[in-house]
């Protein structure tokens, strides 16, 4: 839907535009008291839409005053609250702007199954055995495919078969190499779009971060780590550069696993004041500063990548699964 259908009489609003429309409303009710925890994957999860437009309803709900970011991760609805931190399930219960499409129900699984892998072999794909595995029809397989490969997870071979790489070295090595590249660029078109308050934003969430740093799990990595690579780069309007940086961001989705399977190598992560060292002179409108340190924060971050995939090659290899064939 283009920007101008937006505008016609009778137009169905944007998945955002209904997410923040519905959540707006479940606040002014009460339905969602002050204090109640807003987690991004667990909205989408509970209204039946992905990720995407429920980054931007929260935004859009930021901006508007009714939620604020939460001192570890997600937001909370803003006010005075009774119970701060309140669980997120009676003020949607039974609510959902969409259907779950058929390849959602097979995806994050897939997605698991593979990165769980990656550190001990490339692997094909065959998607004919995916189908059967997961009992849906080559329709979704194919779907489900093509969303690796949109994550970069997947690439293709000259026979046009479907494959993951493995996390060697010089793969991980290139990845960074090439995300060096790409995200300060991204840095430096994104820095006149991002929302007022935004960089603040997120220095304001890795600095509360750090002041916890020995205790913070992996989800609480993770979406640290979405603020910068993620969230902020999104506000990059060049579409053709944001599909070349998201093709190069695997590894962001490989974190997950690796954070909660390796154990933790520092005392604190070290990404945190590389994080801290990019956004305060973004912050303070310093963009080219801003996009050196993000290239510096890359650097430094690949030997920290490679030591966690050795980490994860010293324990026992996942089971087999008949759609992952091992490639010599």
């Amino acid at each position: 839907m283009t920007s101008r259908s937006r505008d016609l009489p009778g137009a169905q609003p944007r998945m955002h535009a209904r997410t923040a429309d519905l959540l707006a409303a479940r606040i002014a009710d009460g339905s969602l008291p002050p204090g109640t925890a807003l987690f991004e994957s667990r909205l989408a999860a509970l209204l039946g839409t992905s990720r995407g437009p429920t980054r931007q309803a929260l935004a859009r709900l930021e901006a508007q005053g009714l939620v604020r970011r939460a001192e570890g991760r997600g937001y909370v609805v803003a006010g005075a609250a009774r119970r701060p931190g309140a669980a997120l399930l009676v003020g949607l219960d039974g609510l959902r702007l969409a259907p779950s499409a058929s390849w959602e129900r097979v995806y994050a699984e897939v997605e698991r199954a593979i990165v769980a892998r990656m550190a001990f072999a490339t692997w094909r794909v065959v998607e004919t055995d995916l189908a059967r595995h997961h009992g849906v029809s080559r329709t979704v397989a194919r779907e489900v495919i093509a969303r690796l490969h949109q994550r970069g997870l997947l690439r293709r071979d000259d026979r046009a078969r479907w494959y993951a790489p493995a996390l060697t070295a010089v793969h991980v090595g290139e990845l960074y190499e090439v995300r060096a590249l790409l995200e300060p660029a991204a840095l430096t078109a994104a820095a006149p779009h991002l929302p007022a308050g935004f960089a603040s934003g997120l220095r304001t969430r890795v600095a509360a971060a750090m002041m916890r740093a020995e205790i913070l799990d992996g989800a609480e990595l993770d979406e640290l780590e979405a603020d910068l690579h993620v969230r902020l780069l999104g506000h990059c309007p060049n579409a053709t550069l944001m599909e070349a940086v998201r093709l190069h961001q695997s590894l962001l989705v490989a974190h997950s696993f690796l954070y909660a399977w390796v154990p933790r190598l520092f005392p604190a992560e070290p990404f945190l004041p590389e994080h801290l060292a990019v956004l305060m002179p973004l912050e303070a409108g310093k963009v080219a500063e801003s996009a050196e340190a993000l290239r510096r924060h890359l650097r430094d971050s690949l030997a920290r990548a490679v030591a966690r995939i050795e980490q994860v090659k010293r324990a026992p290899q996942p089971p087999a699964l008949p759609y992952l064939r091992s490639v010599p």
